[in-house]
């Protein structure tokens, strides 16, 4: 059965034009959606990527939205925003899994644990062998009490982390329990140094600028600094090789991937950082012995 809105709509007949050809409805024919998963692009804010879909379907501009779940400013991929009346059931999707596939560069960190933070060089040249990267990421299965990034929206005393960072007040970072379900190497490359280089540069380049009086502490995520301290370090530096590990990892809600990479990047004795950080799925794990998916998918 159409609901009767449908059929409403459809109960004239339709022009000679129109019978047996296949058309795109617009958003005035149809139900109005309670949840949306929309793609946000790397250095998008997840109000930009709102704005910028809400611009292409205008009958949704006044309609409330909600995020069910948040990405990092360098982060990519899938966001569900929750449309209307959904937002008052935001706590049902508060538990859903998450997939990533994450690219984790060795030898450089960062205070943010991505690019998008001042780096700092380990001065090793680490290249370990696939059988070392998968036991390393074996031991991060499981379950285990982690403490949120110093560069994180969690609140301490009402105030973000990140905002207490920035101003340098000492607090405690309070932990959590993130769970990782399944990891997997997808790959390993080396990287030049002159590439990695202009990688950096252009994803820099597409973070967003906001000079509003209430961004002045850290304004514009401080990417001016960070700029320059990328720029001085690959000036430092020979056209050297940088190991890049591609990893999958299917985790519950919560699971920071900026400090899985550093965590990584520790147990192979060095430093590291999120390279690139792309959602794939949104939805609930299920690991049946040889079979493993998401249930339901976003």
């Amino acid at each position: 059965m159409y609901p009767r809105e449908w059929l409403i709509l459809f109960s004239h007949e339709p022009s000679r034009a129109m019978r047996g050809r296949a058309f795109d409805f617009p958003d005035t024919l149809l139900p109005m959606k309670r949840l949306v998963v929309i793609n946000k692009k790397i250095g998008e804010t997840p109000l930009e990527a709102l704005s910028a879909w809400k611009a292409l379907h205008p009958l949704y501009a006044g309609v409330p939205a909600s995020y069910a779940g948040r990405l990092d400013p360098m982060a990519s991929g899938k966001l569900l925003v929750l449309l209307g009346d959904e937002c008052k059931k935001k706590e049902q999707y508060a538990g859903l899994d998450k997939e990533y596939v994450v690219r984790v560069l060795l030898d450089v960190c960062t205070d943010t644990g991505d690019v998008l933070g001042l780096p700092t060089y380990a001065g090793k040249n680490t290249t370990p062998s696939k059988s070392l990267v998968r036991q390393v990421l074996e031991s991060e299965v499981g379950s285990h009490p982690r403490a949120y990034p110093a560069y994180s929206s969690k609140t301490v005393a009402g105030v973000p982390l990140f905002l207490h960072t920035l101003r340098g007040t000492p607090v405690e970072l309070p932990t959590h329990t993130e769970t990782i379900h399944s990891i997997h190497l997808e790959g390993m490359e080396q990287v030049y140094t002159n590439t990695l280089s202009t990688s950096i540069e252009r994803s820099l380049l597409r973070v967003p600028r906001d000079s509003s009086p209430s961004k002045e502490l850290g304004s514009d995520f401080r990417q001016d600094q960070i700029r320059e301290a990328w720029r001085e370090l690959f000036t430092s530096l020979p056209d050297r090789p940088f190991t890049v590990l591609t990893i999958r990892v299917r985790c519950g809600t919560g699971t920071y991937m900026r400090t899985l990479a550093e965590r990584i990047g520790s147990a192979l004795e060095t430093r590291a950082l999120a390279l690139s950080i792309h959602r794939t799925h949104i939805g609930k794990y299920r690991n049946l012995g040889l079979l493993s998916f998401f249930f339901p998918s976003f």
